[in-house]
């Protein structure tokens, strides 16, 4: 029986900050549904050329006051990225808190404004190890 991923879906509490974040990764957004009779929206954002590959950013317009601190238990979103180091100081120039440097070259994990943890994958190989990340400790959880 062959599947077709579709998207992975995530509960978002502030549209605006959840969308700026994910601009910050390069995701577009590729679609929307705003459905007045149930008072939500859906918003599909991808990476350039990978529209086929969407999170879909699901934002209840009264307010989500059941939305769980640690996401129910969702483990995490997966992207490449061409430079690790450089797209690491992309985001903490714009204020994001890197939780999981990439002191190996190789793995970064960082948190959206929903508490959604984003790892970034080096493409290729590992990159050799540079400051400051190599001696960058961990902050808060991923």
């Amino acid at each position: 029986m062959p599947l077709k991923y579709l998207h992975t879906m995530v509960r978002v509490k502030d549209l605006e900050k959840t969308m700026a974040f994910f601009a910050l990764l390069g995701l577009k957004e590729t679609r929307r549904h705003d459905v007045e009779a149930g008072r939500f929206s859906l918003i599909f954002m991808a990476p350039e050329g990978q529209e086929d590959c969407p999170v879909e950013l699901t934002y209840n317009w009264d307010g989500d006051d059941e939305l769980p601190s640690d996401s129910r238990h969702f483990g995490h979103l997966a992207y490449e990225v061409d430079d690790i180091y450089a797209t690491c100081q992309h985001l903490m120039d714009n204020g994001v808190t890197i939780n999981r440097p990439p002191r190996d070259g190789r793995m970064a994990f960082v948190r959206s404004p929903d508490n959604i943890s984003i790892e970034l994958l080096q493409a290729g190989g590992n990159l050799p190890a540079r400051e400051p990340w190599a001696s960058m400790e961990n902050t808060g959880h991923w």
